[in-house]
């Protein structure tokens, strides 16, 4: 299976870092450059583990992915349950863990593509691909633990008034 995995420093607490991590609609749009469009599937307003959600890339792909364990402010898992035809196995997890004056941020995808037959190079070239989009999403969430208007919808949504 392959992985890419990229991680930054956030000078905000894991609760807050966390909490922009799980933003939505608009707010989400300001600061991850890798979601045009994503949204909760079967009647679910908010993340939590078994909540399923559609996600439609920058690159035109869709994907239907399930949380399997969301433990905030700490960590969050998800893996694809529907997707591009090439991804036999979709899975992510991104990791909170506070350090001097913030958190740190790891965020981790592993995947394997089909067919078989073609998954090395598929890996190789995917590897490559989705690093880049890992590298420039970690970098969008860092911006958005810079942003006002994301702090403050993150701040709202840990008081429970999102």
């Amino acid at each position: 299976m392959a992985q890419v995995e990229a991680e930054v420093v956030v000078p905000v607490e894991p609760a807050l870092a966390f909490a922009v991590s799980q933003t939505t609609g608009e707010v989400r749009y300001r600061w991850d450059p890798f979601v045009r469009r994503q949204h909760f599937l079967d009647g679910s307003t908010r993340p939590a583990k078994g909540v399923r959600t559609a996600t439609r890339s920058r690159h035109g792909l869709g994907m239907v992915s399930e949380y399997v364990s969301y433990v905030p402010p700490s960590h969050v898992g998800m893996h694809m349950t529907q997707g591009p035809w090439f991804f036999g196995v979709f899975a992510g997890s991104w990791r909170f863990t506070p350090v001097d004056g913030g958190t740190r941020a790891v965020w981790r995808y592993v995947f394997r593509c089909r067919p078989a037959w073609l998954a090395p190079l598929a890996e190789h070239i995917g590897t490559r691909v989705l690093g880049r989009d890992i590298e420039r999403r970690i970098a969008g969430f860092a911006g958005g633990c810079a942003d006002p208007v994301v702090l403050a919808a993150a701040r709202r949504a840990l008081e429970g008034r999102s």
